[in-house]
């Protein structure tokens, strides 16, 4: 089946998408670490991501008997209104939470948000379920200390690309603990939902070497906790669905929608023309906007009414 891809489109005006066909058409597409060489050496490689100002919270988390590393930022002027749970990507082999410092303190002061964002440990050296057990255990510390710590009780959950994956799968992990109910909305910019290769979207990736670090030991890569995609997905939070018209798992975008659609859940899928995989990173005004959306779609969710609890 073919899908009129357009008539998904998120509105941006058109001197945008034509900035960001530019920009993308002078670039050189690049790829990820092939093997643990590679890996090993563009860590080493990373620029040092820019420090927030004021300065972030570190801190140390612990719930579920596990310690869980943090970082915590809260609005510089008055009380947090809702607090939003953020889990980086980069391949669940690369990145830490501080790469998102800048972004997570925009947020807090636009939003008047407190931002918590997860430091999980990194595949090979902690493959799959060192991850997905990170994200849990932070959150269950968020549900357990939020009105203590924060002030509030509204909770709303975020990822970007593989920090999308373990977004989906801490949602599921506390819904069927019966604890996903507090957490009034899920934004998740262009995950990746089938690492098993079962799809056609699955496939396209198969081979890259972030699904080896981190699952390579797995032999059915389609449980849940993995491969979301396959997983009972009723009974979630609302949740939006951002990627790129250009990115590889646009497919995996489109099939995750279909899925939670129905399933029963409020879903919403934007689709950005002319942009990649990661393009809320890059610096372009069609970037901007997706974010600015992203914010305002958030700060809904945070302010609606809480939803009845499951029964």
């Amino acid at each position: 089946m073919r899908f009129a891809l357009e008539v998904l489109f998120a509105d941006v005006p058109a001197e945008q998408v034509d900035e960001a066909r530019v920009f993308y058409n002078s670039r050189t597409a690049g790829r990820g670490p092939s093997t643990p060489e590679e890996l090993k050496e563009v860590r080493a490689k990373r620029s040092f991501p820019l420090p927030a100002d004021p300065p972030t919270i570190e801190e140390m988390v612990e719930a579920a008997g596990m310690r869980v590393p943090v970082r915590i930022f809260t609005p510089r002027n008055g009380r947090a209104r809702g607090v939003h749970l953020d889990i980086h990507g980069g391949g669940f082999y690369m990145d830490s939470a501080a790469r998102g410092d800048v972004r997570n303190r925009e947020l807090a002061d636009a939003l008047h948000l407190a931002v918590v964002s997860v430091d999980y440990r990194l595949a090979p050296e902690h493959p799959w379920p060192a991850a997905p057990d990170d994200c849990e255990a932070a959150a269950l510390w968020l549900i357990e200390n939020t009105d203590a710590r924060f002030g509030t009780s509204r909770l709303t959950i975020g990822g970007s690309s593989a920090g999308a994956t373990l977004a989906l799968a801490t949602l599921l992990r506390l819904r069927d603990r019966g604890a996903v109910d507090v957490f009034t909305g899920a934004a998740l910019q262009f995950g990746t939902y089938d690492l098993s290769a079962q799809t056609p979207a699955g496939r396209q990736i198969s081979d890259e070497y972030f699904i080896q670090a981190y699952v390579g030991h797995v032999e059915d890569r389609t449980v849940p906790d993995i491969s979301p995609i396959y997983g009972d997905l009723r009974g979630l939070p609302p949740v939006l669905l951002v990627v790129g018209s250009r990115d590889v798992l646009l497919d995996d975008n489109l099939a995750m929608a279909s899925r939670l659609s129905v399933a029963g859940d409020e879903v919403e899928l934007r689709i950005y023309p002319e942009s990649p995989h990661g393009f809320t990173g890059h610096p372009t005004a069609l970037a901007r906007t997706a974010l600015s959306g992203i914010d305002s779609w958030l700060l809904d969710r945070i302010t609606q009414p809480s939803r009845p609890a499951a029964c």
